[in-house]
């Protein structure tokens, strides 16, 4: 039955890069011009319009979005938002589930090589090149920049896939740093469906259907210090990890 089916499904992975493509050459004009603006609203403007692109493409390709409160983020107020990363399609989750806060994505330098996309991805994103400690440490100085006029900024802090099998894999320490330097409220998120619309493993597992996104329990800073770094970090990652095995995701192997 899978061989009779995977030319319709091919030919759905067509349909839906075909439109990505088209979305993406729309907003670039856009985005050049943003980005010779203020960094500050510029750099919103952006995500307001990669937002139109982002809406517009999911609803084409018959992927709907939910989200799941079970702490709701105060609008006014900036986070260091934390996810587990499990899919390519956990970026657009992103601005599909944090839509009421000015926010801007941590993201690998090397996506910028992307023809077209890459300029995009550029504009949005703080950058940060983890095989340099230089980089490492420009993109803390970004972020840091981003919370100090009120915008909040997400990061994945597994860095990559997880393709462990297990709820997530170890935490890097950078936005547990950042949450207690700036004193920043975390805000951990679970996209628990992103795995079943799209396999980390290829590009050609895309699928449509429903994606989750759960707002879990903030968790707040106040008064911390670097003493408190690895007590912080175990607790996000108990929080998380419970989170996506109470909701049940598919990516689970026995152990």
């Amino acid at each position: 039955m899978r061989q009779l089916t995977k030319p319709f499904w091919w030919l759905y992975c067509l349909y839906a890069f075909l439109l990505f493509a088209i979305g993406m050459f729309c907003v670039l004009p856009f985005v050049a011009v943003f980005a010779m603006q203020r960094k500050a609203t510029g750099g919103d403007r952006i995500y307001k319009v990669c937002r139109y692109w982002d809406d517009a493409w999911l609803t084409l390709v018959g992927i709907r979005h939910t989200s799941i409160y079970e702490s709701m983020p105060d609008p006014d107020r900036r986070y260091v938002f934390v996810s587990n990363h499990i899919s390519y399609l956990d970026i657009p989750m992103i601005l599909q589930a944090v839509r009421r806060n000015t926010f801007r994505i941590l993201g690998k330098a090397e996506m910028t090589w992307i023809p077209f996309f890459g300029f995009i991805y550029g504009q949005a994103v703080v950058l940060v090149d983890r095989t340099s400690a230089t980089g490492r440490s420009r993109s803390v100085r970004e972020l840091k920049s981003m919370l100090a006029i009120d915008r909040s900024v997400f990061i994945f802090p597994e860095g990559t896939f997880n393709e462990t099998g297990k709820p997530l894999k170890s935490f890097y320490d950078g936005a547990f740093r950042l949450a207690i330097e700036t004193q920043t409220p975390l805000q951990p998120i679970l996209f628990t469906d992103t795995f079943d619309r799209m396999h980390y493993s290829s590009l050609l597992s895309l699928r449509p259907g429903i994606t989750r996104t759960v707002f879990l329990r903030e968790v707040d800073v106040s008064g911390m210090t670097l003493a408190d770094l690895p007590l912080l970090k175990q607790r996000v990652y108990a929080q998380m990890e419970e989170g996506l095995v109470r909701y049940r995701v598919s990516w689970l192997h026995p152990a």
